[in-house]
């Protein structure tokens, strides 16, 4: 009885122990689990409260006041008559709200209309807008014959380039071409039945063609690279989130089986950098290549640019922009470790969609950084492959490379930095224990 007593007043913590599976939160031996449980989560809710508000300001200050800055665009007046000056004035004075009118002289166009939708094709303008040739003559020739084929909108032709941005197009260049021809059209037709008042053949003319009283002058959109593929929308823009998700996935699944296999415990720095590199590099491109034949199994066509090419060149694409945005990852999980690598997770995707919804050019001229992010290069370079765009292959291509080549210099260093601290660790729990058993031995 005695001997009992003993070891129970002897070893009081054992009554404080917690037998597996039997607490309820709110007991008293819980306190200190309970204390190291609100610690972690409200600190991180609050970690993830800051995070939001800094990252989340990034996307929402985007698109906050849309647009920040005009586009740029062309009025080209082959006329040089009463339509085409009505038209160059008419766009040089509307405000500038969403673009930026500029007379650009006819001479610079030599072949003619053709010209300036190939400058529009290149990029060099978000739109224009041509005053054909004669524009004038053939209205004043319809009007003396009292021509009932005349059609005003072979007056005007506007040229512009959806596939460019597609958003930037319908919310932006569209309405405000349309919005400020049919107010010049309409201005035009009141100045002309006010002239037409006066022509002898008046009542043939309302009879037999009204439509050059009522709509002298009208115009026709030349959409040059339309975003036709709705699949597209997918591939160019939401699918940028998925593409990255993915290649998280590759991160989390390689960190776990480096840790289910205990490699990471036994092999040399220099092997398991090698390891990583290689079995990662070696995943993003099958994925990759699965990830492409998403969209081709529902039949996006990718030969209209590069012929039956084009489909290698959207795999690579998409292996090389897996390799960016992944082994940036690889290379974070690496400094940061799983517990906090979500918020960097966070960061890079919004800072990569944030530039791709609207054109970078109306956007605050701090989102400028997004012509060298990823998300943007890829979205680029597969508008080229879908909708024959501007071909900038090369140079997108080159920016995802130098973000491949940054983690593969980051990355290493990283781990080695990382593993020489865990060494450190163990020495240090080595020469701990060994003191310890020291110690023992010489009570001894």
């Amino acid at each position: 009885m005695d001997d009992h007593s003993t070891t129970s007043t002897s070893h009081p913590e054992h009554q404080n122990a917690v037998v597996p599976f039997s607490a309820s939160f709110t007991d008293k031996n819980m306190a200190t689990a309970r204390k190291i449980y609100f610690k972690v989560f409200v600190g991180a809710s609050f970690m993830l409260v800051i995070a939001m508000y800094a990252v989340f300001s990034i996307y929402w200050g985007a698109l906050w006041r849309t647009p920040a800055h005009t586009l740029p665009g062309w009025v080209v007046n082959f006329d040089q008559s009463d339509i085409g000056t009505a038209v160059v004035q008419g766009l040089i004075q509307s405000p500038a709200s969403r673009i930026t009118w500029t007379e650009r002289p006819a001479s610079d166009f030599f072949g003619g209309a053709e010209d300036v939708g190939r400058d529009i094709s290149e990029e060099k303008a978000w739109v224009a807008v041509v005053v054909h040739a004669n524009a004038t003559s053939r209205l004043n020739a319809a009007v003396a014959s009292a021509d009932s084929s005349y059609n005003g909108t072979s007056a005007i032709t506007v040229f512009a380039n959806e596939a460019r941005s597609e958003n930037g197009f319908r919310s932006l260049i569209r309405p405000a071409t349309e919005g400020a021809l049919i107010a010049i059209s309409q201005r035009f037709a009141q100045q002309f039945a006010k002239q037409l008042s006066s022509v002898s053949n008046l009542q043939t003319l309302l009879s037999n063609a009204p439509q050059i009283v009522i709509s002298p002058i009208s115009y026709t959109i030349d959409n040059l690279h339309p975003f036709d593929i709705p699949v597209a929308t997918a591939i160019t823009f939401v699918g940028l989130i998925y593409l990255l998700i993915l290649s998280f996935f590759i991160v989390n699944i390689a960190l776990s089986a480096r840790q289910v296999s205990g490699i990471e415990q036994h092999l040399t720095t220099g092997s398991l950098i090698k390891v990583r590199l290689a079995t990662t590099i070696a995943a993003y491109f099958v994925i990759s290549l699965f990830y492409s034949l998403l969209s081709k199994a529902f039949q996006v066509d990718f030969s209209r640019k590069f012929g039956a090419g084009g489909f290698v060149i959207f795999w690579m694409l998409n292996f090389i922009g897996m390799l960016a945005v992944g082994l940036a990852l690889e290379s974070m999980i690496t400094l940061l470790t799983i517990r906090f690598v979500p918020f960097f997770l966070l960061v890079w995707i919004i800072t990569n969609v944030s530039v791709c919804f609207l054109p970078i050019e109306v956007l605050p001229r701090i989102y400028h950084y997004g012509y060298a992010v990823p998300f943007y290069n890829v979205s680029r370079a597969i508008r080229t492959i879908l909708f024959s765009t501007k071909n900038n292959l090369g140079l997108n291509f080159g920016i995802l490379l130098v973000w491949v080549a940054v983690s593969m210099i980051t990355l290493p260093l990283f781990q080695w930095f990382m593993r020489r601290r865990h060494v450190s660790e163990l020495n240090h729990a080595y020469e701990a224990d060994k003191e310890v058993a020291d110690s023992a031995t010489s009570k001894q």
